[in-house]
């Protein structure tokens, strides 16, 4: 195991992937001789040139598109887009396009297409820049959705969405860039998508995160066992869809107990899934309403002070357990 950023992990991970596989492609605005927008693709044009590391006009639309068409001929192209928020200028490229180019061709297209970047609050940039748009398209059939909260999750989630034949959505977290942590020196390491990894075993409650959550709930899981000696579970879901099922009810069948944590908004988040399903397959061993703890529902606001407190955090975490143990 060696210790590296998150950032420096996913450039790692893409670095391994072009040197594999020659139609592996990076594209996306300022990804080549600026080194990417944040850094995340540094070094990599010089290293393997214009046609492997290709800077576009500022068109998410027409890169994104271009990206599909060229997916669909064979290439791997891995998309940055510099924020998540904005998807919805390449709403049809990625969902009517991409999501379905498969299944309305009896299988015989592949769209092997990867489009990664930011997606979180927290940075202060005002509400058309902060976006967490991971529900938005796991509702999609046809699109795989991931979300890595660990160095060790980046490295592993954006080699195995490379090789993936399917479009492959990757939800990073600026905040998360320059996180430290360790990742295993194999240059043949993925984490396979819908597997979640338990990052604190516990007792008595569950707390269920994924991306840049899993942070606050690991945080507040050590609080509760110091001052409230309530010995929490934590899971770090890495994939939104597929959905690792089976590990979020053993979980609840286990400590009875569960919060989500969920940096998307309540209204039809990626908690009020979790929820449903806690429900439908492990209701009879609740011993209390699931709770969750979610950005409040607002556009996300500017003001530092007041944007911290609208996100998840681990003292909004530590009320919610309070109440539901």
């Amino acid at each position: 195991m060696k210790e590296m950023t998150y950032r420096d992990a996913l450039r790692e991970g893409m670095d391994e992937e072009l040197a594999r596989d020659e139609n592996v492609v990076i594209i996306g605005e300022e990804v080549a001789q600026y080194d990417g927008a944040y850094k995340v693709t540094k070094g990599l044009w010089k290293k393997w040139g214009d046609k492997r590391i290709v800077d576009t006009p500022i068109s998410e639309a027409a890169f994104i598109g271009m990206g599909v068409g060229a997916s669909m001929l064979g290439v791997r192209p891995v998309m940055e887009l510099m924020f998540w928020s904005f998807h919805s200028v390449a709403f049809d490229q990625l969902v009517n396009n991409a999501a379905n180019v498969r299944y309305m061709s009896g299988g015989q297209i592949n769209c092997p297409i990867v489009v990664r970047g930011p997606a979180n609050g927290g940075t202060n940039v005002g509400a058309t820049h902060s976006h967490v748009p991971e529900a938005i398209f796991a509702s999609m059939p046809g699109l795989k959705i991931v979300s890595p909260a660990t160095p060790e999750d980046a490295k592993g989630l954006i080699k195995t969405a490379i090789r993936d034949n399917d479009p492959v959505y990757v939800m990073e977290s600026t905040i998360l860039y320059g996180m430290t942590g360790e990742v295993p020196e194999d240059d043949d390491f993925t984490i396979p998508l819908g597997v979640a990894k338990i990052e604190r075993e516990g007792k008595d409650i569950s707390l269920i995160a994924h991306g840049g959550s899993v942070a606050h709930a690991l945080a507040a899981a050590e609080e509760l066992a110091e001052k409230h000696n309530i010995d929490a579970e934590v899971i770090n879901l890495r994939s939104i869809r597929p959905l690792d099922q089976d590990a979020i009810i053993k979980s609840v069948m286990k400590t009875n107990r569960a919060v989500i944590v969920d940096e998307s908004k309540p209204f039809c988040g990626v908690s009020a899934q979790l929820i449903t399903l806690i429900q439908e397959y492990a209701f009879d061993y609740l011993d209390a309403p699931v709770g969750r703890v979610c950005t409040i529902d607002a556009p996300a606001i500017y003001s530092p002070h007041i944007e911290n407190e609208q996100l998840p955090n681990k003292k909004r975490i530590i009320e919610k357990v309070l109440t539901s143990v």
